[in-house]
């Protein structure tokens, strides 16, 4: 009988621990991070062309977090914690990022996580998302400039998510810090 007590309370924690919440329309994950399709996007106080224009998005690629769902329309909110509802139809799955550093400071990136410092990002930017682990992202801002950032400097993109890292990212840090170790 105590096995079977310790089993439903295991069953429990398990399921509160890892319970997420889906959005009823698409199943997909809820909150959840996507981006602007058009440079003009209107956000709207309800679900519906017939509500007020709340706020004007004027960049396309903005990121915006989706906090719900109803048929047509996302709830959305924006880093300035702005909330309403916009079209499915002006967003997009793509992963951007607005740099979010205190200040004026810029954000450094670098050639790995926790490597050489390679270049340097002004606060505001939007940033074109490749891939994150536990606390760094591979970004782009053009095809010349991309590197490695900090999550603590990015908004959109959560601190525990991990999306597009290959399995074999470990040996390749592995190989940067031998090379940096060579050069310094």
């Amino acid at each position: 009988m105590r096995i079977f007590y310790l089993f439903l309370i295991i069953t429990f924690v398990s399921t509160n621990v890892n319970s997420k919440t889906y959005g009823s329309v698409t199943g997909l994950e809820i909150p959840r991070y996507v981006s602007l399709k058009f440079n003009e996007s209107n956000m709207r106080k309800g679900p519906s062309k017939n509500y007020p224009i709340k706020l004007k998005f004027l960049i396309a690629n903005t990121p915006i977090e989706i906090v719900e769902e109803n048929e047509h329309w996302r709830k959305v909110r924006d880093i300035e914690k702005n909330e309403g509802w916009m079209s499915k139809e002006l967003l997009k799955g793509n992963r951007y990022g607005i740099i979010k550093v205190p200040y004026d400071e810029g954000a450094q990136i670098y050639n790995f996580p926790k490597g050489k410092i390679i270049g340097k990002i002004e606060k505001n930017n939007i940033v074109k998302i490749d891939k994150c682990d536990e606390d760094w992202c591979f970004i782009r801002i053009n095809k010349k400039i991309k590197g490695w950032i900090s999550k603590y400097n990015l908004w959109g993109v959560y601190n525990n998510e991990s999306f597009n890292m290959p399995f074999y990212q470990i040996f390749i840090e592995q190989y940067w810090l031998i090379m940096n170790k060579f050069n310094n």
